[in-house]
């Protein structure tokens, strides 16, 4: 699949690298021909200095047969007005925009440019991480409300099964971490000391995982 980039900072690098790595063509657009430097020695992909949102570089960087378009440069507007032109110029649908302001995410995230915004999420992590008992917001689908979460597992679920937390929870276990080592778990997986559990979660449940997870098995009865 082909793959453009608007922007080649940090984030844009990262992703061309990647996606090249997993076998996809890419095209890296950014306004300063300085940016590329960026990139590895060994990239193939194309470096296209120019505007992201300006209709003959897109059309340079092949946007015409692209399977999608991730808009990452350190401006919200130029994000934005890239991601639009994309989407309802070429019909793309696989378009992502980088937003720093999290209130105007949202705003195009309900106009349906899904949109990231890494302040809120990276504040979340580290709220999350230094605090006892917090919960981990990984993913949030605003139509459908279906969330991705880390929930704090209390001691005392420690050799339970997990599908018993699964059933008071009213949520499933999408995944685990355990001693640095992600986990699908079955039927059997028990509860160990030190896992981190990433829950799936549906509004309406009438349950509270967090609550239900973070308390010991007897008291969240």
């Amino acid at each position: 699949m082909h793959i453009v980039i608007m922007g080649c900072g940090r984030t844009g690098a990262t992703l061309a690298t990647e996606f090249e790595a997993r076998g996809h063509t890419v095209a890296v657009i950014d306004q300063s021909g300085d940016a590329f430097r960026r990139l590895p020695p060994t990239f193939e992909g194309q470096r296209i200095t120019g505007i992201g949102f300006d209709r003959d570089t897109l059309v340079s960087a092949g946007v015409e047969d692209a399977y999608a378009f991730a808009a990452v440069s350190d401006g919200d507007n130029s994000n934005i007005l890239a991601a639009r032109v994309v989407r309802e110029t070429y019909g793309i649908d696989n378009v992502v925009a980088r937003i720093a302001d999290f209130g105007r995410a949202e705003v195009y995230r309900r106009l349906g440019i899904p949109t990231v915004a890494p302040v809120p999420w990276t504040a979340a992590q580290i709220v999350s991480r230094l605090l006892p008992g917090g919960s981990d917001a990984l993913y949030h689908d605003p139509s459908g409300g279906v969330s991705l979460s880390r929930l704090p597992l209390d001691s005392g679920w420690v050799g339970h099964r997990y599908t018993e937390l699964e059933r008071r929870a009213r949520a499933r276990v999408a995944y685990l971490v355990r001693f640095g080592e992600a986990l699908l778990p079955d039927p059997e997986t028990l509860v160990q000391e030190g896992d981190e559990a990433y829950f799936t979660m549906v509004p309406g449940t009438g349950a509270d995982p967090a609550r239900v997870t973070g308390r010991s098995p007897e008291v969240s009865k």
